[in-house]
């Protein structure tokens, strides 16, 4: 870990210059500033910026790189970066990279949420989350659309889609059963019929990727820090272990079990294990007991949440800061309300981020040694295939409580199921849902511009 650390001197590569530390801080915050778009706009930006354009990595190292992390529980994008990172400058570069990626957007997001809590109730500001919940909507339906075009190539990952919503909609399995289950039918199906599992494999390497940084490090024994180590490894994990459930630990002897504080490092953390596919799939699950255990905010709120995340740069799971902040803020005992929500903003980055460098700095360099495993590719493509159907489910269950005031259940077949109260429809919601869905889907606007546009709206709409 010492040599990780410690020795951030700079490798020589031939053939291209290798940057230093201070050139990749440059163009790490120029990432993190500019990542708005979500995942796949982070990773387009990611990919012009360090493959086509510096080119610091080939496209198959890419890609391996990032099939790894889609099979992380994490932000995807945020670990392609600390990974990329790692691989150029250790361990160091590894926590430049990922720290600039979500360090904009948190204080974006701390000061959107101090904004949400002062001033929601206002009658402008209340009409103007109206559009904005409607866009998140579509959002997060483009969101199934696109990972869906990406994973759903086979008779097979169909099936696994719609399985996964029946399962977690119907039978509210939960969602790291649904993962788990996934991955391994992904990777026996892979064995028996790899033509029907094998659907997000690497791309053959190209004539230009021998130009890359990395490759150049790579002829020159420049990349021992990629080579795997049980003492490392071992390492590793008492390092962050000791960082990540250290203040837990501190929380629960200094404030109890009950304390907002407490319950939020351990929620939080759990969720930082089971965030497979982004935050979009597991999004119901924080919602629910967000909403329905701890009481922290509503489900409009969470609404709000995701809509103020989509307008940040850094990763969408961000909204767990604004639920953390809410949180605390609304549990705050005897101390100031925005202190409190602030420090609860804060155990929840710290708990929710800690373990994406571990998954990185541990993971990473057996990774290295599997490159084009067909296995690891299989149970990546069932993990992103069940994925669809969770966030289906999302997009329903945002869906209900965006339209209708009122959600009632009716039982079939053993089963209870929500069903909306009709009358309760909420015409506003459901036109400015139209015009987001036109807005996205037709004319391919951006996620920022529509959010901005249903807000106008929404907020003329309080006028009429």
């Amino acid at each position: 870990m010492t040599d990780q650390v410690n020795q951030a001197d700079e490798p020589k590569g031939s053939g291209q210059d290798v940057p230093g530390i201070a050139e990749a801080f440059a163009v790490w915050l120029k990432i993190g500033l500019l990542s708005f778009g979500g995942p796949a706009g982070q990773i387009a930006m990611m990919h012009r910026t360090v493959v086509e354009e510096r080119k610091w990595i080939d496209e198959a190292r890419f890609l391996h790189a990032l099939n790894y992390c889609m099979l992380l529980p994490g932000p995807e994008a945020q670990q392609l970066a600390t990974y990329i990172g790692w691989l150029m400058h250790r361990t160091l570069g590894g926590l430049i990279a990922g720290l600039l990626f979500i360090i904009p957007g948190a204080l974006v997001m701390l000061a959107l949420s101090v904004i949400y809590v002062l001033y929601a109730d206002l009658p402008l500001v209340d009409a103007a989350f109206l559009g904005v919940k409607a866009a998140v909507l579509i959002v997060v339906v483009e969101a199934v659309i696109r990972i869906g075009k990406r994973a759903l190539r086979s008779t097979a990952m169909v099936v696994m889609a719609g399985a996964a919503f029946v399962a977690i909609f119907a039978f509210a399995v939960p969602f790291p059963v649904i993962v788990a289950g996934a991955g391994l039918i992904g990777f026996l199906g892979g064995m028996l019929r790899p033509e029907s599992f094998v659907v997000l494999a690497n791309k053959q390497v190209d004539a230009d990727s021998q130009g890359s940084v990395i490759e150049a490090m790579a002829r020159q024994g420049h990349l021992d820090h990629t080579r795997p180590s049980a003492a490392r490894a071992v390492m590793l994990v008492v390092i962050f272990g000791i960082l990540w459930f250290g203040p837990i630990a501190a929380l629960t002897a200094s404030l109890g079990s009950d304390h907002v504080f407490t319950q939020q490092s351990e929620f939080f953390s759990k969720l930082a294990v089971v965030t497979f596919g982004g935050a979009y799939a597991v999004l119901a699950y924080m919602a629910q007991q967000a909403v329905e255990a701890f009481g922290w905010m509503t489900p409009e709120e969470m609404l709000d949440g995701l809509g103020l995340a989509e307008t940040t740069p850094g990763p969408l799971i961000l909204v767990t800061q604004f639920v953390g902040f809410l949180g605390a803020h609304r549990h705050a005992g005897g101390m100031d309300p925005i202190l409190a929500g602030v420090i609860g903003s804060a155990v929840t980055l710290w708990v929710t981020f800690t373990p994406c460098f571990l998954w990185i700095f541990l993971g990473a360099p057996y990774v290295e040694k599997l490159r084009d495993n067909t296995h690891i590719a299989a149970a990546l493509s069932g993990i992103t295939a069940a994925v669809v159907g969770v966030v289906l489910n999302l997009a329903v269950w945002f869906g209900l409580h965006v339209s209708f005031a009122g959600i009632g259940e009716a039982s079939a077949l053993g089963l209870t199921l929500p069903v909306p109260d009709l009358a309760t429809a909420d015409l506003a919601s459901i036109g400015l849902t139209i015009l987001a869905g036109a807005m996205m889907l037709w004319w391919h606007q951006g996620v920022f511009r529509t959010l901005l546009a249903c807000a106008l709206v929404g907020m003329g709409l309080s006028f009429v």
